[in-house]
């Protein structure tokens, strides 16, 4: 009898769990099994790895086979599995020394020429190998780059079997990692001089981008809803590392990652069509939930434009992420939770026929039916509502390009962001959207002379609680992005108007 054991990483979500694989070789009728609640792709691996061992140049052991996956109680699931599996048989076979898979974790996926193929979420599961103590990885040539995004982990790359089992040998073998692919340049950001008028729809898109918050947009069609939407990524501050490799082990987890730069340095921006399902955007899936639109969206913006347009259910739902900043799916074979926090913007016609006002056929009671498909929960979680006027021609020919450039605007909000973040710092918070209002009205607190207008906005019911908290944090948006240490009246007034509209606003007086 010989045994041999190799390594590797099953992932739940983004939390990886380094599996341990034993082979196992005995006499008895020919045969590969595996134990251990492999799934499907994984029990076909027996073909895989077969197949990859013999048209790699080497015997297949004419033995009975065991190949046993601890702990036995996780489910094991994809083929990332087939590279250690094939090390682990070898190994038991005296291919090579099994001392030399000590202290070595192995991903990849290997085609029945023994081809060692890309797989999903290298990166989530280079950072468990290294939490469990492992200082080199192996894994295929493509996700090499992806797997190097984690400093302190040795990274081999192999295009084939064959190359693996000469490494292991310490025989040369004539294979040369792919040259690291330069990474397109991306295309410029859209630029805010490119949308005519709006100035109430361009304080919200800056309010909104320097504090994190949430963003209603209503407006007749052509107004610029989407033009404001699409400019928000280019006020956004590039990523930090650490949000970097947050965000892209969200990305990798998907299969979303490019070959080349797989880093994601910029804020994600996701529209999802407005037939998406509720699985395409809060994630979903057969076995283990797949990462949804709201999670690749993470550190980013998620705009769903024509939002009445959406299924109630798809918007209800993302009601948990608005307010934990992560989304939880259960399965059968485990919980997937994956982090999400981004600002969403929502953005509507104020009726179903989407004509201008004055070519307009909809009755009021149908105007207001098609927006209370947008339910009062979801609405008391939008930060900012904004209703936007039609664009006149003057607006258009008083622009003419000379309006103020996304540049000047993200100092701003980078200025603003800067000065949250010294507030908020050794805290779990990065912006003013993130802060617990009970929290932050007991450690930053505004004065209660200025918050007469909020307190008396409660009283007759234009705001909920959940509505007067996150007036507070939109004023300490306000008064960051104006340079004021502590919000003044000013402040509260304008955030108050940016949370209830003009109309909101009218009606107390």
């Amino acid at each position: 009898m010989a045994l041999a054991r190799s390594w590797s990483v099953s992932l739940l979500g983004l939390d990886g769990h380094v599996v341990e694989i034993e082979a196992d070789l005995a006499n008895g009728i020919p045969g590969l099994s595996i134990t251990g609640l492999p799934d499907a792709s994984l029990g076909e691996a027996r073909d895989r790895v077969r197949a990859a061992i013999v048209n790699s140049g080497h015997t297949f052991p004419s033995k009975r086979v065991t190949l046993g996956l601890s702990p036995a109680a996780l489910p094991k699931r994809g083929a990332g599995f087939d590279l250690a599996l094939a090390a682990a048989v070898l190994a038991a076979d005296g291919a090579f020394p099994a001392a030399r898979l000590a202290g070595l974790l192995l991903l990849g996926e290997l085609g029945l020429d023994g081809r060692v193929r890309a797989v999903a979420g290298v990166l989530p599961a280079v950072l468990a190998a290294s939490r469990a103590g492992f200082t080199c990885v192996v894994v295929p040539l493509a996700n090499a780059a992806e797997a190097r995004l984690l400093p302190g982990v040795e990274v081999v790359g192999v295009g084939s079997l064959r190359a693996l089992v000469a490494r292991l040998r310490h025989e040369p073998f004539d294979e040369q990692e792919l040259p690291v692919a330069v990474a397109d340049e991306a295309p410029p950001a859209r630029d805010l001089i490119e949308v005519a008028g709006q100035p109430v729809g361009r304080l919200a898109l800056e309010v909104c981008a320097a504090g994190g918050h949430h963003l209603l947009m209503t407006g007749p069609p052509g107004c610029g809803k989407t033009l404001l939407a699409e400019r928000m990524p280019g006020l956004l501050p590039p990523l930090s590392l650490e949000e970097a490799l947050e965000v892209t082990a969200i990305h990798s987890v998907a299969g979303r990652l490019p070959t080349a730069g797989p880093l994601v340095r910029t804020a994600p921006f996701q529209a999802p069509h407005h037939g998406a399902t509720a699985a395409s955007i809060v994630g979903g899936g057969s076995g283990i939930a797949k990462p949804g639109a709201a999670s690749l969206a993470h550190r980013g913006v998620l705009f769903l434009d024509e939002a009445p347009e959406f299924r109630s259910g798809v918007l209800d739902a993302l009601r948990q992420p608005l307010e934990s900043g992560s989304i939880s799916i259960r399965r059968v074979g485990g919980t997937a939770t994956y982090p999400a926090r981004f600002s969403l913007l929502l953005a509507a016609n104020p009726c179903a026929c989407a004509r201008s006002e004055s070519a307009c056929i909809c009755r009021p009671v149908q105007r207001a039916a098609y927006l209370a498909r947008l339910s009062g929960p979801l609405l008391d979680r939008m930060d900012v509502q904004v209703a936007l006027s039609a664009i006149t021609r003057a607006d258009i020919q008083a622009e003419d390009g000379v309006g103020e450039a996304s540049a000047d605007v993200a100092e701003r909000v980078a200025g603003a962001r800067a000065a949250a973040a010294c507030r908020y710092e050794g805290t779990p918070w990065r912006t003013n959207a993130d802060v617990s209002p009970t929290v932050q009205q007991q450690r930053w607190p505004i004065a209660r002379a200025c918050l007469e207008t909020v307190g008396a906005a409660m009283d007759d019911g234009r705001l909920t609680a959940r509505g007067y908290g996150r007036v507070l944090r939109l004023a300490w948006t306000m008064a960051d992005l104006a340079g004021r240490p502590v919000p003044e009246q000013l402040d509260v007034d304008g955030a108050l108007g940016l949370r209830l509209g003009p109309r909101g606003l009218a009606a107390a007086a």
